[in-house]
Order: structure tokens, then C-alpha cells, then sequence
């Protein structure tokens, strides 16, 4: 396998939802930031995006269709049979299989999201990077970021602010 890394990136609540149980994300987007809060620095590292199917489903939802990460190579898991797109490959494959198959020479591989993605990932070990944006709102309940599981110890990188947010990075010590 390449250095080619696998990197959840993320914004969260303080209390460590992805969104409200209802799948909303307002909380995120109304929580003041600076300029585009590092995402623009980010994806310029990124080749492959990974997610899943709702989260796709959001996305696309949110922006009326048009997928907004043309040029990037892109799986989203799904149980059901779906035709690829003209920017989608869809796929059922275990995430160990089609990660060590993209494991490669190349930029970055995001996982996106959401929690079932990102836990059949973790639960595996196969992520490299953790960077999470915390926004300053305690939702009290929702979509959490981590499902049940293993105990995992990370190492610290940096912090920095973007506005009200709080961007932490950590990597895994495998």
C-alpha cells in the first residue's frame, strides 16, 4: 500500500453530532466561520470521496440535483442496486476491499459521511486522519459522529480557528 491516506473530515456539533434527527444541518450552516472554514485548502488534497447513500441522497437534495464534486472520483455505498452516473460510482463493496483497491499513488481519500459510512470505516481501522470542525452548539441529541465501538487512540496535529469554529486534526498511530 501507498502513503495515499484516508481522512475523515467532518463538522460536528460540541457535543459530537453530524446533524439533527430530523437530518438537518442548519445548526452548521448558521454558525458564523471565516471565508469557506479551510474547506477549499482541504479538497485541493482530496482525489477519491466516499459516502453514503443518504448523505448523497442530502447532497443532492440540497443542491437540486447538480453534484457539486465533478473532477473527483466518487463511491457512495448503497445496499441497492443503483446505475453509476456520469460522477458516481455506486458500490456494495466491503469498504476494506474497495479501499485497498484505491490505496494506490494519488491525493487523498475523504470519507464525507454519514455515521454508518464512516463507523463500517473506523470499525475497520482504515482511517488515517481525523479532522473535525466543532461548531459551538450542543444539540443534545441527533446523528452521532461515532457509533459504539472499539476504543481508539489517536494522535494530535494542530488546532486552528476559523471563525467560530474549531478545527481539530488527529492521526491514527497504526
Amino acid at each position: 500500500m501507498s502513503n495515499r491516506k484516508v481522512v475523515l473530515y467532518i463538522g460536528i456539533s460540541l457535543d459530537g453530532y453530524i446533524a439533527t434527527k430530523d437530518d438537518s444541518l442548519e445548526w452548521l450552516l448558521t454558525t458564523q466561520g471565516s471565508g469557506d472554514n479551510g474547506f477549499g485548502e482541504f479538497y485541493d488534497t482530496v482525489e477519491t470521496i466516499i459516502m453514503g447513500r443518504r448523505t448523497y441522497d442530502w447532497i443532492m437534495e440540497q443542491e437540486n440535483g447538480r453534484f457539486p464534486y465533478i473532477g473527483k472520483e466518487c463511491y457512495v455505498y448503497t445496499t441497492q442496486t443503483i446505475n453509476d452516473t456520469e460522477h458516481v460510482k455506486f458500490t456494495s463493496q466491503h469498504p476494506d476491499d474497495l479501499i485497498a483497491g484505491l490505496k494506490k499513488e494519488g491525493k487523498k481519500i475523504w470519507i464525507v459521511g454519514g455515521s454508518q459510512i464512516i463507523d463500517l470505516v473506523r470499525k475497520k481501522n482504515l482511517i488515517d486522519e481525523y479532522i473535525l470542525s466543532i461548531a459551538p452548539v450542543i444539540l443534545g441529541e441527533g446523528i452521532p459522529l461515532f457509533c459504539e465501538g472499539e476504543k481508539e487512540d489517536l494522535v494530535f496535529d494542530k488546532a486552528r480557528t476559523f471563525g467560530q469554529f474549531l478545527e481539530v486534526s488527529y492521526h491514527t498511530s497504526k
